[in-house]
C-alpha cells in the first residue's frame, strides 16, 4: 500500500514537472535592461526603445517582460544588475555605455547582450570586429572618438579666441579615458592648451570644475553614465563660472549646455530594440554586425548661448540641425 502510494507520488510530481516545464516554455521573452544612468535621464532613449518594440509586435506586461535595474552611473551596481539578470535567466541583456557592457560581457557568455550605445567596441574588446562580432555580443557603437576633432572645430567657431580647453572625464569608463587622450590629440592639432579634470564619482564633479576656475575658456565634457547623471550639476557650475560646454549629444544641453555635435541617442536604442526583435526571433548575436551611426547632428542652445554673451554666427547657425531656445 505504501509502495503504491510512493509510486503515485512520484508520478505526480513527474507530471508537476512537466507543467512547470510546459508553462515556463510558455511564458514571455525577458529582457534584463541595464539602465546606467537613472529613469529621468535615459527616459527618452528607454521611450524609444519600448515605442520601436512595440511596433514590432512586442507588447510589454503580454508579449513581453522588461526588468529595468538602475545604475545610477555607480560603476559598482553593473557586475551586481548583470549578474541577477544571469541568476533568473532573462533572454537578453540591454545595456548603454562601455562599462555595463563589459560588466555583463564578464557575466555570461551564453546569454545576448545588445549594447544600444558604446564606444569603440573593439579597442575596448567587447567585440573581435564590427563586421563579424564573437561570442553573445553586439549592438551599436557610437564613434566618439572619431568626432572629437570635427566637435573641437566647431567649439572654436563659437568661441572664437579659445585658448585653453578644459576637458571632464569618467577615467574609471575606458571609453572616457579614450575619448580624453582623444581630445588632448585634437586639441593640440589646434594649438590649444588642455586641462584634464580626472573624475570617478558624482562628489569629484565640483572640485574638478574649481579646478578649471579662471584657467579655462570652455569645457570639454566626455560621454559617460556618470556623466549623464551628474548632466544638470555640471551645466549649473559651468554657467556660474561662464565656461561654454561641448556634449555628444543634445540630452546633455537641454539643462543649460551650450552645444552638442553626435549622433541621436533616440535612433540608436530604436535600432537596438530591432537588434533585440531578431534575437528573440532565433538570430545570434555574432550574426548581426555592429552598426555606427550614420547620421549626426548639431544643436545649440540658444539660451546659454546669451547667458555667456555668445553670439553664434550666421555661417554656423545655418548648419544646425537644432536650436534649443
Amino acid at each position: 500500500m505504501r509502495r503504491r502510494t510512493f509510486i503515485a507520488g512520484l508520478g505526480g510530481a513527474a507530471v508537476s514537472s512537466v507543467v512547470t516545464q510546459a508553462e515556463q516554455s510558455k511564458r514571455p521573452p525577458t529582457i534584463g535592461f541595464i539602465g546606467s544612468s537613472t529613469p529621468s535621464a535615459m527616459g527618452p532613449w528607454v521611450s524609444a526603445f519600448n515605442q520601436r518594440l512595440l511596433e514590432l509586435g512586442w507588447v510589454e506586461g503580454r508579449t513581453l517582460t522588461i526588468n529595468y535595474r538602475w545604475a545610477e552611473g555607480r560603476n559598482e551596481r553593473y557586475a551586481e544588475i548583470a549578474h541577477e539578470f544571469v541568476r533568473s535567466k532573462v533572454d537578453v541583456i540591454v545595456t548603454y555605455g562601455t562599462p555595463s557592457t563589459k560588466a555583463a560581457q564578464q557575466a555570461t557568455t551564453s546569454i545576448p547582450i545588445i549594447f544600444a550605445a558604446a564606444a569603440d567596441p573593439v579597442g575596448n574588446g567587447l567585440v573581435a570586429s564590427l563586421a563579424r562580432p564573437t561570442g553573445n555580443i553586439t549592438g551599436l557603437s557610437l564613434q566618439q572618438s572619431d568626432i572629437v576633432g570635427k566637435k573641437l572645430g566647431l567649439l572654436r567657431e563659437l568661441v572664437a579666441d579659445i585658448q585653453r580647453l578644459a576637458v571632464i572625464g569618467n577615467v574609471g569608463n575606458p571609453a572616457s579615458v579614450l575619448e580624453m587622450a582623444e581630445v588632448k590629440a585634437a586639441a593640440k592639432k589646434l594649438s590649444l592648451d588642455v586641462i584634464s579634470l580626472d573624475i570617478r564619482r558624482a562628489e569629484d564633479i565640483s572640485p574638478s570644475l574649481d579646478i578649471s576656475r579662471g584657467r579655462a575658456q570652455a569645457l570639454y565634457v566626455s560621454t559617460d553614465p556618470l556623466i549623464i547623471t551628474n548632466v544638470n550639476r555640471i551645466n549649473t557650475l559651468a554657467l556660474g563660472t561662464h565656461l561654454p560646454t561641448i556634449y555628444n549629444g543634445k540630452e546633455y544641453i537641454q539643462s543649460g549646455g551650450l552645444m552638442s555635435y553626435g549622433p541621436r541617442y533616440v535612433d540608436l536604442f530604436r535600432r537596438a530594440a530591432e537588434l533585440v526583435d531578431k534575437i528573440l526571433r532565433g538570430a545570434r548575436p555574432n550574426d548581426l554586425p555592429v552598426e555606427q551611426p550614420t547620421k549626426f547632428e548639431l544643436v545649440i542652445n540658444l539660451t546659454a548661448a546669451k547667458a555667456l554673451g555668445l553670439t553664434v554666427p550666421p555661417t554656423l547657425l545655418a548648419r544646425v540641425d537644432e536650436v534649443i531656445e
